[in-house]
C-alpha cells in the first residue's frame, strides 16, 4: 500500500520555543517541528494541503504557510469556528461539544464527498455545570492544517485535536476530569452506523459507492480507554476514562483489519500501528443501518 493512500495524523511532539503571550493575544512563528496530533501517530499525505482558520471572539487566526499561531488564556464568549479546505466544525464553549463536523468535498484524489457533507451533527461530552464552570482556552495552537485546542475549567481539562485532510485519523477529543465522562456522538443527517460485512466491525458512512469523482465515505469511532454504552443507527454513547480519548478515523484506515488502540491515559502514542502491513478489505456493498 502506498504512502499516499494512508493519510494519518502526525505524532505528538514537543513544539519549538515560542514567545509567551499576554492573556488573550496571539503570535505567529516559524519552525520545523510538526504540530501535535494524536489519532495514531503517522503522517497525513494529501494532494491539497490543509489550511485551518479559527475564529475566536470575532477574531480570525490564520497564520501564513509554515507559521504557527497561539492563543493563550482566553475566555471564549461564543462558538469557536474552525474552517479548513477539507474539514470544518464548531466548538461550543458552553458544553465543550463539537458541532457540524463537515467534509467540504474540496477537490482531492482522497476526497469521499463532492459537496459539503455533515459527518457528525455533534460530539458532546456530558459534563455537569460544575465541570463546565469557568471555561477558558488554556492554549490553542494552529499551524497550516493542524489544530490543538486545550480548554480548562474549574474542574478539569478537555483537548481537541484536528487535522484538515479529506481522510485518515483527523480528529480526537480527550478529557481530564478525574473520572469517567460520557460522550454522545450523533451522525449527520445522511449518515448511519452499520456492521461491516467483511470485518464484523462497526463503521459509519452514507452508503454511496465510490466512483471516478470520489472514494466511498467510510469512517469509525476510535476509542482509547473508553467503553461503548449504547448504539443505534445514528447515535453512539461512550464512557471515556479520565485521560482517555475518542478519535475519529475516515477512509481506508477505518476498515483495515488492525488491532484497537492500547490502554493509555498519559503521553499516549500508538504502539500498535500496522504501517500498511494488514490487507484492506473491499468496500462494503449496500450497508444496512444498525437497528
Amino acid at each position: 500500500m502506498s504512502a499516499t493512500s494512508r493519510p494519518r495524523l502526525l505524532p505528538a511532539v514537543v513544539l519549538g520555543l515560542a514567545v509567551l503571550l499576554a492573556p488573550g493575544t496571539a503570535a505567529a512563528k516559524g519552525g520545523d517541528d510538526p504540530v501535535a496530533s494524536a489519532e495514531d501517530g503517522a503522517t497525513t499525505t494529501t494532494a491539497t494541503a490543509g489550511d485551518f482558520a479559527v475564529t475566536v471572539n470575532g477574531r480570525v487566526t490564520n497564520p501564513a504557510a509554515g507559521q504557527e499561531a497561539r492563543l493563550r488564556d482566553v475566555t471564549p464568549t461564543g462558538p469557536i469556528a474552525v474552517r479548513g479546505r477539507h474539514v470544518g466544525f464548531t466548538i461550543d464553549p458552553a458544553t465543550l461539544g463539537v458541532h457540524d463536523y463537515t467534509l467540504t468535498g474540496a477537490p482531492d484524489p482522497q476526497r469521499m464527498v463532492t459537496a459539503p457533507t455533515v459527518v457528525f451533527a455533534s460530539k458532546v461530552p456530558q459534563l455537569t455545570a460544575a465541570q463546565l464552570r469557568s471555561v477558558r482556552i488554556g492554549e490553542l495552537r494552529l499551524r497550516d492544517g493542524v489544530l490543538v485546542a486545550e480548554f480548562t475549567t474549574a474542574a478539569g481539562k478537555l483537548k481537541v485535536q484536528a487535522k484538515d485532510a479529506p481522510q485518515g485519523g483527523i480528529f480526537q477529543m480527550e478529557q481530564e476530569f478525574g473520572g469517567p465522562v460520557e460522550y454522545v456522538h450523533t451522525l449527520g443527517p445522511t449518515l448511519f452506523y452499520f456492521v461491516n460485512e467483511y470485518t464484523g466491525k462497526v463503521n459509519f458512512g452514507n452508503g454511496v459507492p465510490g466512483d471516478t469523482t470520489h472514494q466511498m465515505l467510510l469512517g469509525k469511532d476510535s476509542p482509547q480507554v473508553a467503553t461503548k454504552l449504547a448504539q443505534d443507527g445514528t447515535t453512539t454513547r461512550w464512557s471515556v476514562a479520565s485521560g482517555g480519548r475518542m478519535g475519529g478515523v475516515l477512509g481506508e484506515d477505518a476498515i483495515e483489519l488492525s488491532a484497537g488502540a492500547t490502554d493509555c491515559t498519559s503521553d499516549c502514542q500508538a504502539r500498535n500501528r500496522i504501517r500498511g502491513s494488514v490487507p484492506v478489505p473491499p468496500e462494503p456493498v449496500s450497508p444496512t443501518p444498525i437497528g
